[in-house]
């Protein structure tokens, strides 16, 4: 049976850099439609206390989503150094599709077929598929190529998340601090060799009473139009399900591998809030009965790229990759694990071997 293994990774980082002050002229309003009259310095402050979010990046007003997802594709594909007619798959991962700055969005055609359309990929037998999954998409996207390839029914797959959050935000919810813009994509081949690539992998869905954690409702402020719809967070809700399910299901998921955390190098986790995420890595530890360890096995990119959902994981991977951030290199035959938490609710993860 053949594995997984990248070959390839790209990312797209948006040039607009969107800093606290963006927000110092906001009106902000609670959950139930109450304005909250405190000094917006002290709102933010307070939200950079908890998320640890300075700055994000915002794409351009000329800008779409599969823009961002086709340049982090073309520089996915020039690192494998393939050729793009080679590829079998291109599976692409979002939340929202193709988003205009009106915040309309668009999933005919699928972003997965735009980004083929732009890469100028003639092969009709490359076939495109979106993956609609929340934050966990990219990963659940890998997981799907993954199969596709150990099925033999593929050799080279491009995986992309890319994401346009900004233009999904309620002007008058704080959250909207949380979210940014960007893109990551890899390139997976298949190949005999035995143990490497991905080597184990887990996938939770509760959707029951946690369905509508993550949803799209009208604005905060009641009287302001009902008919656009925006990302609504139920935070508290959504901390306490990822802390009490997250850890869990990658310790599962390092189990399956046959190891154990000492044989992890690096934790990618879904950067959705650095204060939440702080917390799945120290309860993942204490499942193996350790209270210390490096925070180096974490890396975090919150702090100045914001959430960027689906985008997240492949842009830090391909940033660690290429040497480009600073106090982070995989090793030759490591392990390194893939995790993260969204909308649905949704969990995976993923235990990749460097070859």
């Amino acid at each position: 049976m053949p594995n997984t293994i990248i070959i390839g990774s790209g990312s797209y980082i948006p040039k607009k850099v969107i800093g606290r002050e963006h927000f110092m002229d906001s009106v902000f309003y609670t959950d139930e439609g109450e304005k909250i009259d405190k000094p917006n310095p002290e709102i933010i402050q307070k939200f950079v206390d908890i998320t640890e979010i300075e700055n994000r990046r915002y794409l351009e007003d000329d800008e779409f989503n599969s823009d961002l997802g086709h340049r982090a594709a073309m520089e996915a594909i020039a690192d494998a150094k393939i050729d793009q007619e080679e590829l079998d798959y291109i599976i692409c991962a979002s939340n929202f599709g193709e988003v205009d700055k009106n915040g309309m969005t668009n999933f005919m055609p699928s972003m997965s077929a735009r980004i083929k359309n732009k890469l100028g990929i003639l092969n009709r037998k490359c076939i495109n598929y979106d993956m609609i999954f929340g934050c966990p998409g990219w990963i659940e996207a890998m997981i799907l190529a993954d199969t596709l390839i150990k099925a033999k029914r593929a050799k080279l797959i491009l995986v992309v998340g890319t994401e346009t959050l900004s233009r999904v935000t309620d002007p008058f919810d704080r959250n909207k601090m949380i979210f940014a813009d960007g893109a990551g994509a890899v390139v997976v081949k298949a190949t005999d060799e035995e143990n490497v690539g991905i080597i184990a992998d887990a996938t939770i869905c509760d959707n029951n009473l946690e369905l509508n954690y993550l949803e799209n409702a009208p604005s905060l402020k009641k009287d302001e139009d009902r008919r656009p719809l925006y990302i609504r967070m139920h935070g508290r809700k959504i901390y306490e399900y990822a802390l009490k399910y997250v850890p869990d299901a990658i310790k599962e998921t390092i189990d399956k591998a046959n190891l154990t955390i000492d044989d992890i190098d690096k934790i990618l986790i879904h950067q959705a809030n650095a204060k939440m995420d702080y917390a799945m890595i120290s309860r993942l530890h204490k499942l193996y009965g350790k209270t210390d360890y490096s925070h180096d096995i974490a890396p975090m990119t919150i702090q100045e790229f914001g959430n960027s959902s689906v985008a997240t994981i492949p842009t830090m991977f391909d940033l660690i990759r290429k040497g480009n951030m600073k106090g982070h290199q995989f090793k030759d035959k490591g392990n390194i694990v893939f995790a993260s938490v969204g909308a649905g609710m949704n969990i995976n993860a993923i235990v990749y071997r460097f070859p």
